[in-house]
């Protein structure tokens, strides 16, 4: 298996030194900093990053002021209250993005973390209770147990809250192949419990956090 550390001067060469690497790697929030999170701040990101998918970033926060207050400040209990009518009248409000299936995600995946909040005390703790080495496990959870967090979806969503997790972007699986450490698709659970194999050894040898091996990753190959 190629040493994590040739993967991690490979990265630096092509950034221009460790320091400025550095600047690109993401960093993982503690334990207690996730649960310090409120669950309306855990709605707020989970529905920034759907409705943000295959559109620009940019342009879905512009108009995020506007999604706070039409869902109630994203409080989950709140937005779970909401009536088949209050969601259809938000087709027309011009404020937000009109989007029929996500705007009814909101309230399922708000019904998804009351139901969390009642079993764990919380999504910051329901996060922070998964190690590194489950987080296939986690991925799969998020899709089982939200809407519209399929995919790379509900990897982006933990990067987003701080959560470690590593990603299979394009980059890492381009980054994998080269350095000779897995040559698949990284679709399907076999196939990501592969990658989480290989994650799980990197992290073992460089003590660094998931997403920052992810990162360097992408960075090492052109």
């Amino acid at each position: 298996m190629t040493a994590f550390k040739k993967i991690q001067a490979a990265a630096e060469l092509r950034n221009g030194g460790a320091a400025a690497l550095k600047k690109k790697l993401p960093t993982a929030k503690s334990a207690r900093a996730l649960k310090a999170i409120s669950d309306d701040r855990y709605l707020s990101f989970m529905s920034l990053r759907v409705f943000s998918a295959g559109l620009k970033h940019s342009m879905v926060q512009g108009k995020w002021p506007a999604f706070e207050e039409v869902f109630h400040g994203f409080e989950p209990h709140r937005v779970r209250a909401m009536a088949d009518e209050d969601l259809e009248a938000l087709m027309g409000e011009t404020r937000i993005i009109r989007h029929w299936g996500k705007i009814k995600s909101v309230r399922v995946n708000a019904a998804a973390i009351c139901d969390i909040a009642d079993e764990a005390g919380g999504m910051g703790n329901w996060l922070a209770s998964w190690k590194p080495e489950q987080t296939v496990e986690l991925w799969d959870q998020l899709q089982k147990r939200f809407t519209q967090l399929g995919g790379n979806s509900g990897p982006y969503f933990l990067r987003m809250v701080g959560k470690d997790s590593f990603n299979v972007t394009p980059y890492v699986l381009s980054a994998l192949k080269h350095w000779k450490l897995y040559d698949g698709t990284g679709k399907g659970k076999r196939e990501r419990a592969k990658v989480q194999e290989v994650f799980d050894a990197l992290h073992a040898e460089s003590g660094l956090p998931l997403c920052q091996i992810s990162m360097t990753l992408a960075q090492s190959v052109d």
